[in-house]
Parts: C-alpha cells; structure tokens; sequence
C-alpha cells in the first residue's frame, strides 16, 4: 500500500510537470508566462526531496497499517467479551497510541528534512543568480 502512494505521488508529480511543459512549449499564455522564471528550477526533479517524502510516506503507512491491525484485533477481542481477551485489549490499545506517536514523529522530521531541502534550494538558486556570491548576513 505504500508503494502504490508513492507510485500515485510520483505519478501526479510527472502528470503536471508534463501539462506545464506543454503549455511552456505551445505558447501556453498566462500559465506559460507564470513558469517562465522558474523553468531552470523545475525542469528537473530534487532526487533528495522526492527519496526524503517517498521514505517518509512508506514509513509511515507501515506504522499506519500496523495499527490498522490491531484495531481490528482489538475489535475482534470486544466483541467476544472474553474477560482474557478484553484485558489484552489494553496492551494493543497501548501499542496504537506508541504507534501514533511514531507517525506524529515520522511527520514532524519530514517537515524539518523537507523545509531544510527547500531552503537549501532556494540558497543555492539564489547564490547562482547572484554569480555565486554569498548570500548570507551576519548577526553582529
């Protein structure tokens, strides 16, 4: 399943950087102008963006799935009303919390590597517009 979201981003992805090429290319108006800027940026895929949301997203549907698991498990123990099985009911539910917590972790360190890749990037396009030279201040 975590393949097949992947798949699906990767698939949106190239989908519309194939519909802003061609509006590029066939003198597409508005929406041409728009890209204009930025087709040096964009004509090629960030390999270290995509590679850090595709692990992100896999990791966490994983955990994801794994809950999914014990959620059913947990129902499945409910409805029996065994006393055995309602006692082990607290040691899943235990787990799926853990696990939530791991998902929240999973997103939150995608959003700092995510957020460092685009300031990197907008570092690096900047420095290269000013002819290379450094960008950056001091705090003195």
């Amino acid at each position: 399943m975590a393949e097949d979201a992947s798949r699906t981003l990767t698939k949106r992805y190239q989908l519309s950087r194939g519909t802003n090429k061609r509006k590029s290319k066939n003198g597409g108006g508005e929406a041409a102008a728009d890209h204009d800027d930025d087709d040096d940026e964009d004509e090629e895929c960030d390999p270290q963006a995509w590679e850090t949301l595709s692990r992100s997203f896999k990791d966490a549907q994983s955990v994801l799935d794994q809950n999914r698991a014990l959620i059913n498990q947990v129902n499945d123990n409910h409805r029996s009303k065994v006393p055995d099985n309602l006692v082990q009911n607290v040691a899943l539910i235990r787990e799926i919390n853990g696990n939530i917590s791991k998902v929240m972790g999973i997103y939150s360190d995608l959003a700092v590597n995510f957020s460092g890749i685009v300031q990197d990037r907008r570092s690096a396009s900047i420095s290269a517009k000013n002819g290379g030279a450094s960008t950056s201040t001091s705090n003195s």
